[in-house]
């Protein structure tokens, strides 16, 4: 066991008589500068206690323990374990880092290192569990900390299509052939060849490179490539591509590391199998979705409109939020409304209700009529849902506004000055629940009148905008009313300050937004 003393300012790792021997550094040769001992640890080792020290300070340590390999001079690579302390100056700055340094060669301890080992595997696995794209499966196998604790300099990751591998390379390795970007699977290159026996490869040395792949060596042969290990990525008997691991020094592969890379291999199968299908159902859910909402917002003359929907939902959790703009005599009918659940049949019923009530509207119904019709009509739709919703009619010459709320929000004001305020308006019960309630009289809605002026815009927007779980409904409207006032003054980037401003909360709804200004 030694001592160490590391000056992170000046650049000088002192070292004991001892740790000089643990590290494999000869006396005479050491010239007290800390780059002459880190050089000795491998790139992918460096890189993993970069990452625990960065992690050890955010969490606000002041110390830590680690084990790593080094060769020294006298070329023998060694297992070592350190303790250090971080020690800070009077700005909270890591000034040095003192400690000791072992070797860590009994058997106890090497099956400590397996068992770190299993345990970023399972990091891993927990990773690609939760990815949700092929791009978060790549960020995931992105870890200096898992590269390290495999001893690993890079993973490069390949994807079978239209009979040929696409491969995917890791972002810190440099080694990038050409022959393998898009190679044919006949071709004899390790991932392909991985593909088509469907059994893992291991190359344990660059003479092995070079005999079982001659093709590929002139590529490889420039670079640091010591041995690497392919492993098919098998999804319910497919292979839908092939992981490959490179080391930076020729590897012996013992059973129990094989076993342990297969098992990485299988939760990043399963991972990658997972993100396609996630990405391929949210695609078609918000095509549904997008496919239900007006093709085209009409141009209205005396008024200036913007409209905004975004889905923050994956897989097939699409919503059933709306917006709509109906053109009228002298006037404009606009409403957003959303239906009750986040599937498709609330897609489905959405699209349906929307045409309803733009259809009543377009026949030359009161706003109270044209609302109790379209509750009417959703009850008979046969589904439990129902609907909340906000229809104003906008007479553009007077600016008068007649609203009508189901069980919604109000609607929101910004004077010509930025002051806000929200117009207390009468409300209704949602649509499906109002004609369920109604028995066999009028279903009623109760109209608020109110006036646009010239300049002033107006905001309807679904709940997404302002429910989050845990915080208090009236001061998140607050918050709106406070992000509306210091938006920008024209519609359209308004439209995007204000979805950005509620998607940044990250409440997991949908939103839908319209904004109407009236043009002097």
């Amino acid at each position: 066991m030694g001592s160490f003393d590391w000056d992170l300012r000046g650049g000088l790792l002192d070292l004991d008589p001892s740790a000089l021997a643990v590290l494999g550094l000869r006396p005479e040769e050491y010239d007290g500068r800390a780059v002459s001992a880190t050089r000795l640890i491998p790139a992918e080792e460096a890189a993993r206690l970069r990452a625990r020290a960065r992690q050890v300070l955010k969490q606000g340590l002041d110390g830590f323990g680690a084990y790593y390999r080094t060769r020294g001079q006298d070329g023998v690579l060694r297992t070592l374990h350190s303790q250090a302390q971080i020690r800070f100056d009077d700005k909270g700055r890591p000034a040095r880092i003192v400690g000791v340094v072992r070797a860590a060669d009994t058997v106890a301890e090497r099956a400590t290192i397996g068992r770190d080992r299993a345990g970023v595997t399972e990091r891993l696995t927990s990773l690609m569990e939760q990815a949700v794209s092929v791009d978060d499966v790549t960020a995931a196998l992105n870890d200096a900390e898992v590269l390290g604790s495999l001893g690993a300099m890079g993973v490069m990751l390949g994807m079978v299509g239209g009979g040929r591998m696409h491969l995917l390379v890791h972002p810190g390795l440099d080694l990038v052939l050409p022959v393998q970007e898009r190679s044919r699977l006949d071709e004899p290159l390790p991932m392909a060849a991985t593909v088509v026996t469907g059994t893992p490869r291991f190359v344990g040395a660059p003479s092995e490179f070079r005999r079982r792949y001659p093709t590929m060596w002139p590529g490889v042969d420039p670079f640091p490539l010591g041995a690497g290990a392919y492993l098919p990525l098998v999804v319910e008997s497919r292979c839908i591509g092939v992981l490959g691991v490179l080391f930076p020094e020729p590897h012996v592969f013992p059973q129990e590391e094989r076993d342990l890379l297969v098992t990485l291999a299988g939760g990043i199968a399963q991972g990658l199998q997972r993100a396609m299908l996630h990405g391929q159902e949210h695609d078609l859910a918000e095509s549904l979705q997008r496919a239900m909402l007006p093709r085209v917002i009409p141009a209205v003359p005396g008024a200036t409109i913007a409209v905004r929907y975004r889905s923050a939902r994956l897989g097939r959790n699409v919503g059933g939020d709306w917006y709509d703009v109906i053109e009228l005599p002298g006037a404009v009918g606009v409403t957003v409304g959303d239906v009750q659940g986040h599937d498709t049949e609330a897609a489905a019923v959405m699209g349906q209700l929307r045409m309803a009530l733009s259809a009543y509207v377009a026949e030359g119904h009161p706003p109270a009529t044209a609302l109790a019709r379209t509750s009417t009509f959703l009850r008979e739709l046969d589904t439990d849902r129902f609907a909340t919703c906000t229809y104003v009619k906008c007479d553009l010459a007077s600016g008068e506004l007649r609203i009508v709320r189901a069980g919604h929000l109000d609607v929101l004001v910004r004077r010509r000055d930025g002051a806000c305020r929200w117009i207390d308006s009468a409300g209704g019960l949602p649509l499906g629940l109002s004609a369920e309630f109604s028995g066999s009289g009028a279903i009623y809605h109760p109209v608020t009148r109110a006036v646009l002026a010239p300049g002033e815009t107006m905001l309807l927007c679904t709940d997404g905008l302002v429910e989050l779980p845990g915080t208090d409904l009236g001061s998140r409207m607050c918050a709106l009313s406070d992000a509306m006032a210091a938006g920008p003054a024209e519609v359209e980037p308004l439209a995007d300050h204000l979805l950005d401003m509620a998607a940044a909360q990250k409440g997991g709804d949908d939103m839908a937004l319209l904004l109407l200004r009236r043009d002097a």
